[in-house]
């Protein structure tokens, strides 16, 4: 059977503890969604398959008439995450929308993609804020500093990026001022 990387994001949420599907995407909001999301409607399908894959194991922890299963990872699933980190990564696919609307902006004024880059420029500083507050949560910890590696490398990719929206945006200008002296 082949998995998907969602597949993979979930093996490595239930390996350093059982967990629902809610408490998963809850996990994915606050860590790997900054460069790899996973919606409920990705999370549940993939927990089915992986629990009839054998490669999770499905707890109840219902709490009164409230229904709840916690996933853990069994010891094939064990297996099978560690052999996926141990292969190269395969997937190197960046989603932004705004570098999307600056591809097709030759359609609009110089004026509107000046727009969409300060927009970015503004998202990327505002995400840079957001993960430095993390860091404090996850320096010191010496049995784990991979999150700290990965957090540093998103808040060094985006001060880049917020950079180079203002670079592109100076280009901009001093193309339009270039065609208006002309």
């Amino acid at each position: 059977m082949e998995l998907s990387a969602t597949a993979y994001v979930i093996l490595g949420m239930v390996s350093r503890e059982p967990r629902s599907g809610y408490e998963i995407k809850a996990v994915v909001d606050q860590s790997t969604r900054f460069f790899w999301a996973a919606s409920y409607g990705q999370i549940y399908p993939e927990l089915k398959r992986l629990s009839e894959a054998g490669l999770v194991e499905g707890i109840d922890a219902s709490t009164g008439e409230r229904k709840r299963t916690r996933y853990a990872i069994t010891a094939d699933g064990e297996q099978e995450l560690k052999d996926w980190l141990r292969r190269p990564p395969e997937t190197t696919e960046m989603r932004e929308e705004g570098l999307l609307k600056l591809f097709f902006s030759s359609l609009l004024k110089p004026a509107e993609a000046i727009e969409t880059l300060r927009a970015m420029r503004r998202y990327r500083l505002e995400l840079v804020t957001r993960l430095r507050e993390m860091e404090p949560q996850k320096e010191g910890r010496p049995d784990d500093p991979y999150t700290l590696m990965v957090l540093r490398a998103g808040i060094e990719f985006n001060e880049w990026f917020a950079d180079w929206c203002e670079r592109m945006e100076t280009q901009l200008l001093e193309s339009s001022l270039e065609k208006r002296s002309s």
